[in-house]
């Protein structure tokens, strides 16, 4: 259920740091400051509606989700507190996306090591009730967890009302303006189906695996954690893209924005292509950091192995999708994701694993090709640069 909320966090992200960093290049510090207004209001709302329909109903959620009994008496508190508190979760990803729409991503690397250092201290004094504090069990994590992200929203807050990046935020700022909140809420609601289209993917991936056992399924979930892990920094990498996108278009260099996302995609290339070698050659070893299981493991290394041949390509299809995103136009990525996710991925899966000899394998394999078919629609579509007249 969190998920679908990071989903929506990371969707309504794209819109903020397209708009703030057009608008940062077009040197409209006003512009800037609304456009991030209007994103904290739409949050908010955003919030409050999930809010609404979801915490008082956590035990009824968990019970359609198929969890047992026991499972709903233990994890009702923590349910509840986490959907109750979302808030934090949607405030924390888009006021960072303001922070890097406008070019300040220490500030952003800054807030999300305060959040996540008072997660880590705190977790286990409200779980276990460590000296002064009550012991809350597993509720205990989530009271945590919004602490920690709580006081990173308050101190993004004060570094946008007191000014000290290049946005500040004022009270003017967060009264509805219906213009500036049609253009976020239109590439904010297709930020968001771009995420669910490519994160939704992963469930018909998992039903596949799972008809060849267990062993299959652990392996393939064990080898995506680690690759994703590893791909955090190209996400970074691929988030400036976006930014000095947005930043050069309103400064109407268009040329220099698309120099710039070949400069990041080439080193996108060069670092996940060196993750990518380590896969390779490690896999076996990395994997068995982890698990040790003789039905688990080999499928783990071979997702690792197969995977990551695909990683030169995916390093450059990341860049020139946030790129799109970067140029406010969520459209083309939406299409190319529905496309290379869902019309052309899950049935090579389907195919590769069932009618071939590759059985789970074909996934992983599939996954690679995917990758790569990504990066060549993407490259095709950037190319042609009607990304460089969309208009904000």
């Amino acid at each position: 259920m969190m998920t679908l909320i990071y989903t929506a966090a990371m969707g309504l992200s794209i819109g903020a740091t397209a708009l703030v960093a057009r608008r940062t290049g077009e040197r409209d510090r006003e512009g800037a400051s609304l456009a991030a207004g209007q994103s904290i209001l739409l949050g908010l709302f955003v919030a409050a509606g999930i809010a609404m329909v979801s915490a008082p109903f956590a035990a009824a959620l968990l019970r359609v989700m198929g969890g047992s009994e026991e499972l709903i008496r233990s994890g009702v508190g923590f349910t509840r507190i986490m959907l109750g508190g979302n808030a934090t979760v949607l405030l924390l990803f888009l006021l960072n996306a303001v922070f890097r729409g406008a070019g300040d991503a220490a500030i952003a690397m800054r807030v999300l090591v305060l959040g996540n250092a008072l997660n880590i201290v705190l977790g286990p004094c409200f779980i276990f009730g460590l000296g002064p504090f009550p012991e809350l069990g597993v509720a205990g994590a989530a009271v945590a967890t919004n602490i920690g992200r709580g006081t990173a929203v308050l101190y993004q807050v004060a570094m946008l009302v007191r000014g000290g990046g290049r946005v500040q935020v004022g009270l003017r700022h967060l009264r509805l303006d219906l213009a500036t909140m049609r253009t976020v809420l239109r590439l904010s609601g297709l930020g968001t189906v771009q995420i669910l289209i490519g994160t939704a993917s992963y469930i018909g991936l998992v039903r596949i695996i799972s008809i060849f056992g267990s062993g299959a399924l652990a392996g393939y979930t064990i080898g995506i954690r680690i690759i994703i892990f590893a791909l955090l920094p190209a996400f970074g990498i691929s988030n400036a893209a976006a930014t000095m996108v947005g930043q050069n278009l309103g400064a109407h260099q268009p040329d220099r924005a698309e120099r710039a996302v070949w400069a990041a995609a080439r080193y996108n290339m060069i670092f996940l292509g060196g993750v990518g070698l380590v896969f390779l050659i490690g896999a076996p070893y990395i994997t068995a950091l982890f698990t040790t299981d003789p039905l688990v493991q080999p499928y783990a290394a071979s997702c690792l192995r197969i995977v990551s041949l695909g990683f030169v390509f995916y390093a450059c299809g990341m860049v020139l999708t946030s790129s799109f995103n970067g140029a406010g136009d969520t459209w083309t990525p939406t299409y190319i994701n529905l496309f290379v996710f869902w019309l052309f991925e899950i049935p090579l899966a389907w195919v590769l694993a069932t009618r071939t000899g590759f059985h789970a394998h074909g996934v992983f394999i599939a996954l690679t090709v995917s990758y790569s078919m990504l990066a060549v629609v993407s490259a095709i579509l950037f190319r042609r640069g009607k990304w460089k007249t969309r208009k904000l």
